[in-house]
């Protein structure tokens, strides 16, 4: 069970007032008083952009990215450690510098990598706690955003800045920021197995809450099949 200090925490982030931010020109933070302005040439966005994100078992993350519009999919993989040891048995030992992640493809014209990471700090993952999420320990189930461009990086480091001021958690963000190296797939039993096993102890006991907060939270980020 989660402690606690837990529940105060996620307690405190939803009383937080909504951060919205856009990576198209300029871009505000609503109630944390801060603007964005991004280069010209940020202008012209792909049709698609990737964000890389650790935070606990993958199941979960998976899970509440898939419910979001204009995410096109997610993969559960491994990032931070080697193609040699992206394998589920062996970062299981906490000893190969992969955290579990979710690789997440998503169109910038619906949904923003800001509202992205509001998602990931609010309802995906308690940042607060270092090298563990909930029941699970060890490094491979850290809070690390692995960014793919400088613009990422910098909405990363402003967003953990205005809620470490806004004091939006009882406890400090431990969230890593760190460039992505390379993502690797994990085994196929591991993907989708939130969407695919509902009825699964863990998933009903630690995941599908998620799922609820996003719903009654954050309703206007959701996707039209959630």
């Amino acid at each position: 069970m989660r402690s606690n200090a837990f529940a105060q925490t996620m307690h405190a982030a939803r009383a937080s007032k909504t951060v919205i931010v856009s990576l198209l020109g300029a871009a505000v933070i609503a109630g944390f008083g801060f603007r964005i302005t991004l280069p010209a040439g940020a202008a012209q966005v792909p049709e698609t952009q990737t964000a890389v994100l650790a935070g606990g078992c993958f199941w979960g993350l998976e899970g509440v990215f898939e419910a979001l519009k204009g995410v096109r999919h997610v993969v559960a993989g491994y990032s931070g450690g080697s193609a040699l040891s992206a394998h589920y048995e062996i970062v299981s030992t906490g000893l190969t510098g992969h955290a579990e992640s979710v690789s997440i493809t998503y169109d910038p014209r619906e949904i923003s990598y800001a509202s992205l990471l509001k998602v990931y700090f609010l309802v995906a993952h308690d940042p607060t706690e270092s090298n563990r999420q909930g029941p699970d320990y060890g490094p491979q189930y850290r809070s690390e955003i692995f960014y793919t461009s400088n613009a990422q990086k910098n909405v990363a480091q402003l967003m953990i800045r205005r809620l470490t001021d806004a004091k939006a958690f009882s406890a400090p963000i431990v969230t890593e920021v760190a460039p992505l190296r390379a993502f690797y797939a994990a085994e196929p039993y591991h993907q989708h197995y939130m969407a695919l096993h509902p009825n699964d102890p863990y998933i009903a006991t630690f995941d599908a809450p998620k799922l609820d907060h996003l719903k009654a939270d954050f309703s206007s980020l959701l996707g039209a099949k959630s």
